[in-house]
């Protein structure tokens, strides 16, 4: 359904940096960029995700926003979520299982440096 989705953010090298560290154990890497925005997607394809610098006039929704990418595997999702707290994330739930959105619902929940609620997931059974 979704062509592409981007983010307002900050300070583009902070955010490229911790972009280009949390999405890489999910198989995804940075496919453009130039001084204005950065975009990810799979190697030799186009940008699925960009993050478009906005210094002074970023609004960042709040709670109920969220995006989810998807991971590879469970390991995936837990090296995206330490990449992530190692490049100034923080952690908005860890990483785990979720039964309670379905019995092999695997997430790593975290919120950028700009406050953006982001998401690794896997919902495959083991």
């Amino acid at each position: 359904m979704l062509h592409h989705l981007s983010f307002a953010v900050s300070d583009l090298d902070r955010s490229a940096a911790f972009y280009d560290a949390a999405l890489a154990p999910l198989g995804y890497v940075r496919v453009w960029d130039d001084s204005e925005a950065v975009g990810y997607g799979n190697p030799g394809g186009g940008d699925k995700f960009a993050i478009k610098a906005r210094p002074g006039n970023l609004a960042v929704p709040g709670e109920g926003f969220h995006i989810a990418f998807a991971a590879p595997s469970r390991e995936a999702a837990d090296r995206f979520f330490a990449a992530a707290l190692h490049h100034g994330g923080q952690d908005n739930g860890g990483s785990g299982l979720c039964p309670e959105y379905d019995d092999h619902y695997y997430a790593a929940f975290v919120i950028d440096p700009d406050g953006y609620r982001i998401e690794a997931v896997i919902n495959q059974p083991v």
